[in-house]
């Protein structure tokens, strides 16, 4: 008798613990997955943010063209002075015969130092066409991407749930095969069985979900570093466009002052062509990315269908041998997406070099070369650093 009511009283027990465990993975919310990535790693691959910051940040520093507007000018009246005094000891010595244009230049580069900000917008507006186009074109794309690349995170996360789930399932079997309550019962302890199952098989799960969670803790780490090192790149571009660009149209003036006298005549053709050159980097830019953005597209869409292999397209259909082929790789990751990434990054640095081939510059490229030595360093640093941590 005893014994009979120490039996149905653990039965009880285990029949109340089963009603508050769980033994089916929950179904994943993708509203709340998606803020929760957009969250930690920004609303896009490239953050709205930080580039509408970026165009802002032209806009403001641009404001500031006048800062040295009188000092060219005053060097300019200087120098029309010392200009017109060279030709008239020339026409008067005889060596030069009167003409009338070459007297017209240094008026006309004093107009172009008084109309500054009208000039710099008229020699600004081409290359400003050329990145509204290529703007656009990155944005059309982008926005399948940032698209594609939420549903790659839900399917990847469908994936972890799925490997946690199926693991957890395999302990429990392989407990129940090698326990005293393996063995032909009777229908009681059959029901004892299963409450024994029940309470087991979430703590089991729970032990899977910290081993799955390391794998996709590491994956998202690599992504996270590969996803930061391009849009280090594409910062690290825009702002040497930024800097290139508000220091010609601050410092131009003397330029253009310069040009008056005959020894320094092509300072002025030299500062236009480096002008251009540094306002083609946004174009060129928003060009390379549009391409990344194909390469992007191509990558999600590779792994996306790959993981719906792995999981169904629903995320409930998984299958069982190709998920522990894939979960032995130690990252939960196909890789590519990472890779074109890093492709993405080394090729912004490309950008000053492609602007040279359109407007041919001195010095530009130089400068530029040692900002993105400089650039490849501090990111060969963190990714170093990132490496040790992990």
């Amino acid at each position: 008798m005893k014994i009979k009511t120490i039996l149905f009283g653990l039965l009880f027990l285990l029949l109340g613990t089963a009603g508050f465990a769980q033994t089916t993975t929950p179904a994943i919310d993708t509203a709340s997955s998606n803020q929760t990535l957009q969250f930690l790693q920004g609303d896009g691959v490239y953050e709205s943010g930080m580039m509408t910051f970026l165009g802002g940040l032209k806009a403001s520093i641009w404001t500031h063209f006048d800062l040295f507007i009188g000092d060219a000018q005053a060097l300019a009246a200087i120098f029309m002075i010392i200009f017109f005094a060279i030709k008239s000891y020339e026409m008067m010595v005889g060596d030069k015969r009167m003409e009338i244009m070459p007297l017209l230049r240094p008026f006309g580069l004093a107009m172009v130092i008084i109309w500054w900000s009208a000039f710099t917008q008229v020699v600004a507006y081409p290359t400003d066409l050329v990145e509204s186009q290529t703007n656009q074109m990155f944005e059309s794309e982008q926005a399948n991407v940032n698209a594609l690349r939420l549903n790659r995170a839900s399917l990847m996360l469908a994936m972890a749930n799925s490997l946690i789930t199926f693991q957890a399932q395999a302990d429990v079997a392989e407990k129940e095969s090698d326990t005293w309550y393996g063995q032909a019962w009777d229908s009681v302890t059959s029901t004892i069985k299963e409450g024994i199952s029940t309470v087991i098989s979430p703590l089991l799960e729970l032990k899977n979900r910290l081993t799955v969670g390391m794998q996709l803790l590491f994956t998202q780490l690599l992504e996270l570093l590969g996803i930061w090192i391009l849009r280090i790149s594409v910062y690290i571009i825009f702002m040497i466009q930024i800097i290139y660009s508000s220091i010609l149209v601050i410092l131009g003036p003397f330029s253009v002052a310069a040009s008056i006298l005959p020894a320094f005549r092509d300072s002025f053709s030299t500062w236009i062509a480096r002008f251009v050159s540094v306002n083609l980097y946004s174009g060129i830019a928003y060009l390379i990315m549009y391409l990344c953005a194909l390469m992007q597209e191509y990558a999600m869409q590779s792994e996306i269908s790959r993981y719906q292999v792995l999981v169904g397209a629903n995320g409930t259909a998984a299958d069982l041998q190709k998920l522990a082929w894939f979960a032995g790789n130690g990252i939960l990751s196909f890789g590519e997406v990472i890779c074109v990434f890093l492709i993405g990054a080394i090729c912004m640095f490309t950008v000053p070099s492609i602007s040279t081939w359109i407007i041919s510059t001195s010095g530009i490229s130089s400068a530029t070369s040692s900002a993105a030595r400089g650039a490849a360093t501090v990111v060969t640093v963190a990714r170093r650093a990132a490496g040790s941590f992990i």
